[in-house]
């Protein structure tokens, strides 16, 4: 296992945040943020590990030839549409999503889909609209926010297909 520089970065940060943290608040500070963590840790801890069990049953269970047909390079709009009707649906937080999202890149998806699927599920999850959204907001300005909100699903997974041409053929001619 090789430690990558963004998690050498996280890793400076925590460890100048508790300086800072005991610097200004003393010890008992850094108690009071090293509990408040663990309590974090054991709230997220169930979400999360049910997140990594959905995405390694995918990657056990869903094929990686399905995967290419209806979600890979090739699937066009179709596979974006697909990418952004599951990420409405999907339920939870990034425990969930982020997780199946690492699985479909490993089994072939494009960088289209995974970012369709990501932007519908921020923009268009069904489980926040009927839980937060229509009773906070009302009916009338959900409807509206959906409607302007169809097309970036579908809109982010092109302009991130047509980015990451440019990229690969950028790094081609290098």
């Amino acid at each position: 296992m090789r430690i990558n520089r963004t998690e050498l970065g996280f890793a400076a940060f925590a460890v100048v945040s508790g300086v800072l943290c005991l610097w200004l608040g003393g010890l008992e500070a850094v108690e009071r943020a090293f509990g408040s963590a663990g309590r974090t840790i054991l709230m997220i801890l169930p979400l999360f590990a049910a997140g990594l069990l959905l995405a390694g049953l995918v990657h056990v269970l869903v094929p990686r030839a399905a995967v290419a047909r209806w979600l890979g390079a090739a699937s066009g709009v179709r596979g974006l549409a697909i990418a952004m009707g599951v990420g409405a649906v999907t339920p939870g937080g990034p425990f969930t999503s982020f997780p199946l999202v690492v699985a479909l890149a490993e089994a072939g998806a494009d960088i289209g889909v995974l970012v369709a699927y990501l932007t519908s599920w921020a923009t268009l999850g069904i489980h926040r609209i009927l839980i937060w959204e229509i009773p906070l907001l009302g009916a009338d300005f959900v409807a509206l926010r959906v409607l302007a909100s169809l097309p970036l699903a579908v809109l982010a997974g092109l302009l991130a297909r047509a980015i990451a041409l440019r990229l690969a053929a950028r790094r081609g001619s290098d």
